[in-house]
């Protein structure tokens, strides 16, 4: 039996009484289910008294098919109806809403799950969107979910002002420990957005959960977010995408596995050992992707194993592979060097990093502690700022 209702389903058991009397716009993608895995914009149709007006679509698509930074077009839903604005296309201005999308609209609902990544794009969606329905003078409700990495670790720096991007628009540690509903809240009092944010909380879920506590089904929030075990890795193994390694795109296990043609995954293996890193196992693997990165070529390299979640850390162990790969590849590892996420004068790992400090360190030859030196105490920074936003014991 289910132990944590989402807002979602804490709404639908009040009958979208908030709603009633207006027009209202969603934002939602795949992830936008109650426990019956009903649809929020099929329960906002079908409920007398609210109309469904718009809805708006994240990175990926509202049904959630296209894939990382590929723009998604507007449209039209089969299902409701309900004209589809994209909130994802080829430019910075494609991520927010437009004045005249919101024009006749009474509220705007977002309900996404996000995966406490600061990578992840959906909670800048959300806050991108809550500052146009401030200037719209919109009410904006965000329909909370757990965070499947937990509320009580946090892990990395917070982004630099010279490093702002799509993947880090705001001041956030890779792992964060916030819901989007809390994040929602932050953002809006700390860049003064002054929105009329109502967050709808989760009921049953306390920080130290883990997804598989909250009895909740994980559905896959995008084509490369299968698994609640991807997401554990995520916050490390996202930063593979600054580099000419495979993240495992293309294959059934994004993330968790790693590699190119050219990895000696015995040397590999070795200089990780050297690491000594907590709570996590690597195996050897070999694997084909069928697109991006070295798309029909064999690949070989590892896969992570999280043996402890409790010690894992998963951003240092991600800057312990790329630079072990950095390392044992001279001549074949490279960093991605094109446009990422709207950004083309900022090297794309140091997107992800929010800094140039690891790919310096990486490229100078630095040990693991000081290429992460003054993170720890960013984190433990952050951890104090967050609290008045928190929801949960």
């Amino acid at each position: 039996m289910t132990k944590v209702k989402t807002g979602l389903d804490v709404w639908v058991e009040q009958g979208f009484a908030a709603l009633k009397g207006r027009r209202v716009g969603a934002i939602v993608n795949p992830t936008s289910v109650d426990s019956r895995f009903r649809h929020l914009a099929d329960l906002l149709a079908q409920t007398p008294g609210v109309t469904l007006a718009a809805l708006f679509g994240p990175e990926h698509g509202i049904r959630g098919e296209a894939q990382y930074m590929v723009a998604v077009d507007d449209a039209r839903d089969r299902r409701t109806g309900a004209p589809v604005h994209s909130l994802y296309g080829s430019t910075f201005e494609s991520l927010s809403p437009r004045p005249e999308w919101l024009q006749g609209l009474d509220a705007l609902v977002f309900d996404i799950q996000d995966v406490g990544s600061r990578y992840y794009t959906y909670v800048y969606t959300m806050a991108l969107a809550m500052k146009a329905a401030a200037q719209a003078r919109i009410p904006f409700f965000v329909l909370d979910r757990p965070n499947p990495l937990g509320g009580v670790h946090l892990e990395g720096n917070l982004v630099g002002t010279g490093f702002r991007s799509f993947v880090g628009l705001y001041a956030l540690p890779n792992r964060h420990g916030m819901t989007a509903g809390e994040l929602a809240r932050l953002f809006n009092a700390q860049e003064g957005f002054g929105c009329d944010l109502t967050v709808i909380p989760c009921e049953g879920l306390r920080r130290e959960m883990s997804w598989s506590d909250t009895g909740l089904p994980f559905i896959s929030p995008s084509p490369n977010m299968p698994t609640a075990d991807t997401a554990l890795v995520y916050p490390g193994m996202c930063l593979g995408e600054g580099t000419t390694v495979s993240e495992g795109r293309g294959t059934c296990r994004p993330f968790e596995q790693f590699g190119a043609p050219w990895v000696d995954t015995d040397a590999l293996l070795a200089r990780l050992a050297r690491e000594q890193l907590p709570g996590v196992a690597f195996r050897p693997v070999g694997f084909t992707p069928t697109f991006d990165k070295y798309k029909g070529q064999s690949c070989s390299g590892a896969f992570i194993h999280v043996t402890d979640r409790q010690t894992f850390q998963p951003l240092r162990t991600g800057v312990a592979i790329f630079q072990a790969l950095h390392d044992i590849g001279p001549g074949h590892f490279g960093w991605r060097a094109d446009a990422y996420e709207f950004v083309e004068d900022v090297p794309a790992f140091d997107l992800l990093c929010g800094t140039d400090q690891v790919r310096r360190g990486i490229e100078g030859g630095w040990p693991l502690d000081r290429l992460m030196e003054g993170f720890s105490a960013q984190a433990e920074a952050f951890r104090r700022q967050r609290e008045p936003f928190l929801l949960y014991a």
